[in-house]
């Protein structure tokens, strides 16, 4: 017996966005109106109107098994009359020919559930477009018949209904698989079963009779060697299958509780219960277990930091679609592989917009048929396939490929396509309600990377630019942010010499609102705890007037005038959201020279607000997600992640143990080195001795990590200069791809010789050479951040905000040893493999510092 069609409900909205949009792909930047002014326009409109003007009017209408629901703007019975009203900035030929057609949609579909629910033999629609600032009305009004309106509505919902039939069925397979799918290797390796079952658990976290909640997270340190992509992937593709397509199946955790530390108890029922979930053994399942939750998974986002991730996320999903074949024909689990636009676009010259690029013309006519022959492709749905499908359409290969979101099953991503204030993962979820998992690889990168996604700088050579490019009003507006950036400006070097010490009260300045202590102030730089409300003025008016200029008349891609409207707009949001966790801070460029008559020029400066602590901003992305897992192999402190990357009090530790033996790797400390600045040249020879020594006594290949190019260059030279004997290879500055994978394959089975890297960089982390590839890495340096003003800014607000002495660990000591143990990581990366380490400075022997370092590790 064939089961009924499960109901559909959408959004009128929704339901035209989906079948309705035609025309080109058109991303001229048009600045649109805010929420507010929406309203604010709906309002003036709809109070305008006469008596018995009918406003919001709720409409609700079904066709076969799918409801279509929505709110009217306005409904005039004595003109007969259906209004859509619409808001917009500049000239009515600002509203794109593709967004004109998506609002007749809107308002057709309205007025045939209008016509159905009154009894109507027609009615005219009018699209009512008002100004955001003047509310000046333009009406546009089309004459309809309810027939005519069916007609169009049963086409709109006749299309949806095939993709959603379509989408029905897919899941339904994939669910069927999923729920026999089975772990793609012969047994766990040592340490990834705990991982499994903690991810798993995560997921379904085991709520006797209830949902799982969503926001739930775990933060996973795993060494490396035990497959973390594969054992964090593997139970979150088991967990996207519902309860009703297997037996009940959730896991007991092998894992600590939160604060606890240390590693995950390796409990004999947690075992069993793991390999019940990979084979499917129901009984095993049954005795272990209490109910899983009882919805599963819409999608899984596998978001990455670097290249090597997304290929091994690949390499891992493919291991599991093979796993899968036996249990439904082709590849019943859809996986996107999302890349940059600059590494995507086939016209990088050319706007996007179908004036411009042929492929931006008729993109949206061209899509379904895309999109159609894309969901026929077998996975993965990579850069190489996506554009295949493009190009023989006819359309843009990045934009298919952000449209192929709403189909896949896992979408491999980089960080910013979740965590970033514009990020498309994010905001599709929150529009389309999906239950989604979120997996972050080599998760300790997020910190930084985070910072940088809501740090906003303003440069004084953008502004500039700007003022040179700028005419009228937006010159005017430009002009007097100029004055006040200035005015700041000047405090900077006079802040400095009427303190004397950071925190002391800073300069009055004519013009100035700078705060009148800066928590640090040197000759060169200033920071402060808020923004100044003069600067910010200035600021808003100044995109105020660049909004309405280009409302009139858009400026192209590249435009100077552009550009900083895009900084100034980032600028502007943060310094909204400002708090504890930013600073607002100004910093010199060089001196310019002396103009013609001999009169100093005052020095350029940088505006920025600097993120401290990501934590406000991606707090709201982890409650999103029904599971954020958060892996690497350097965690730790645990607390310092919870606290900077804002995980909810609730996240789980776990500590996977390590697979590898104390004997496999000789960990030595040279007390008689040390790196600091002061001691750097005096360092020189005794690293390269040390260097030496250990390559005569054992000949192979090695690792020599620096802090910085400078110092990696002296102690390559004077390697060469005492020990010309040992073959030496140096990581240089903007290597290529083609370049860095040449360093890379000197390092082959059985050679000799020393690569020179620098801590931190592209061979510090993400490098896999097992066996006598690599059998040992010297590290000349404890990976602490450079000591510099802004650094210590950051210092001090993590001290006012994590409590006195937290501010120096997080900014300097935690980011430096993960650093360190990241490096030393590429040793070791199997259970057969032998090296040796040397951390080259004398605080290594410190508590603090040891405290830090791999547990497994036997320092002598």
């Amino acid at each position: 017996m064939t089961a009924a069609p499960r109901p559909h409900v959408v959004a009128v909205r929704a339901l035209c966005e989906f079948t309705a949009r035609t025309g080109d792909l058109d991303l001229r930047f048009t600045p649109a109106p805010s929420a507010l002014e929406g309203m604010e326009g709906h309002r003036a409109v709809q109070q305008r109107r006469g008596a018995g003007y009918e406003a919001e009017v709720p409409l609700s209408g079904t066709y076969d098994h799918l409801t279509v629901r929505g709110r009217a703007d306005g409904w005039n019975a004595a003109l007969g009359q259906l209004e859509e009203i619409k808001t917009y900035r500049g000239t009515l030929d600002s509203v794109r020919p593709h967004h004109r057609a998506l609002h007749w949609a809107q308002a057709q579909v309205y007025g045939h559930l209008l016509c159905q629910a009154r009894g109507l033999a027609g009615l005219k629609l009018a699209l009512v477009y008002v100004h955001a600032t003047t509310h000046a009305e333009t009406v546009l009004v089309q004459e309809n018949t309810a027939a005519a309106l069916q007609a169009f509505f049963a086409t709109q919902c006749q299309r949806y209904l095939a993709w959603a039939h379509s989408e029905a069925a897919h899941r339904q397979q994939r669910n069927a698989a999923l729920a026999l799918l089975r772990f793609p290797l012969p047994a766990f390796r040592a340490g990834q079963r705990d991982l499994a079952v903690a991810v798993y658990r995560t997921a379904h976290p085991n709520a006797e009779g209830a949902s799982a909640p969503a926001g739930r997270c775990l933060l996973a340190q795993a060494p490396t060697g035990i497959g973390k992509t594969l054992g964090t992937l593997f139970p979150l593709l088991k967990a996207m299958a519902p309860p009703a397509m297997a037996p009940p199946a959730t896991v007991p955790p092998a894992i600590t509780t939160p604060g606890q530390g240390g590693p995950a108890p390796a409990a004999a029922a947690s075992g069993a219960a793991a390999d019940a979930v990979a084979s499917g053994d129901t009984e095993t399942i049954k005795k272990e277990s209490a109910p899983r939750a009882p919805s599963g998974l819409d999608k899984l986002f596998f978001l990455t930091a670097k290249g090597t991730g997304h290929g091994l996320a690949l390499h891992a999903l493919a291991q599991l679609q093979g796993a899968l074949a036996p249990h439904a024909p082709g590849t019943p689990l859809r996986v996107l592989d999302l890349h940059a636009r600059d590494k995507t676009c086939e016209h990088p010259g050319s706007a996007c917009h179908g004036d411009a690029c042929p492929l931006a013309r008729g993109f949206f006519d061209r899509l379904p048929a895309a999109r159609a022959a894309a969901v026929q492709q077998p996975a993965p749905w990579d850069a190489p396939a996506v554009r295949s499908v493009a190009l023989q359409h006819g359309i843009c290969p990045y934009y298919l490929s952000q449209e192929l979101v709403r189909w896949a099953d896992v979408v491999v991503a980089d960080y910013h396509y979740y965590y970033d204030s514009a990020a498309m993962l994010y905001a599709l979820t929150q529009q389309q309600g999906w239950r989604v998992a979120v997996l972050v690889d080599e998760a300790h990168n997020l910190l930084e990377r985070a910072r940088s996604m809501y740090t906003a700088p303003l440069s004084p050579f953008e502004l500039a630019a700007a003022r040179q490019a700028a005419t009228g009003p937006v010159k005017k507006a430009l002009d007097a942010l100029h004055r006040q950036w200035n005015a700041l400006g000047k405090t900077v070097g006079q802040a400095a010499e009427d303190a004397g010490t950071p925190g002391a009260p800073g300069a009055s300045h004519a013009g100035a609102t700078a705060p009148a202590r800066p928590i640090a102030a040197t000759p060169s730089y200033q920071a402060h705890t808020t923004v100044p409300p003069a600067l910010l003025g200035a600021v808003q008016r100044a995109v105020g007037a660049m909004a309405e200029a280009q409302a009139d008349q858009p400026l192209p891609p590249g435009d100077a005038v552009l550009a900083f409207y895009w900084s100034l707009l980032h600028f502007q949001a943060l310094a909204e959201q400002f708090g504890t966790h930013a600073l607002f801070d100004l910093q010199r460029t060089a001196t310019p020279p002396r103009s013609r008559s001999g009169r100093a020029r005052t020095p350029a400066t940088t505006l920025c607000i600097r993120n401290v602590m990501p934590a406000p901003h991606l707090a709201a992305r982890h409650a999103a997600a029904q599971a954020t897992v958060l892996f690497s192999g350097t965690l730790s402190p645990p607390q310092f992640y919870r606290d900077l990357l804002g995980l909810p009090p609730d996240t789980v530790w776990l500590d996977v143990a390590a697979p590898f033996a104390a004997h496999q790797l000789q960990v030595r400390v040279a007390p008689h080195i040390s790196t600091r600045w002061r001691d750097r040249e005096a360092s020189l020879a005794p690293i390269a001795d040390l260097v030496a020594a250990q390559y005569a006594r054992q000949p192979g290949n090695y690792l020599c990590f620096a802090s910085s190019f400078d110092y990696l260059q002296r102690v390559a030279a004077t390697l060469a200069q005492r020990h010309p004997q040992v073959p030496q290879w140096q990581q240089t500055r903007e290597m290529d791809d083609a370049s860095r994978a040449a360093f890379l394959a000197r390092f082959t089975e059985g050679g000799q010789g020393v690569g020179l890297a620098v801590l931190g960089g592209a061979f510090a982390e993400g490098v896999d050479l097992p066996g006598t590839r690599l059998i040992g890495a010297f590290i000349a340096t404890l990976g602490l951040p450079q000591v510099n003003a802004v650094n210590d800014a950051m210092q001090h607000a993590l001290d006012e905000t994590l409590g006195p002495g937290q501010g120096y660990a997080c900014t300097y000591l935690y980011p430096g040893l993960r650093k360190v143990v990241q490096a030393a990581g590429r040793v070791i990366r199997t259970e057969h493999d032998q090296g040796v380490v040397v951390l080259m400075d004398d605080r290594f022997q410190r508590a603090e510092v040891r405290a830090l370092l791999p547990r497994w590790w036997q320092v002598g």
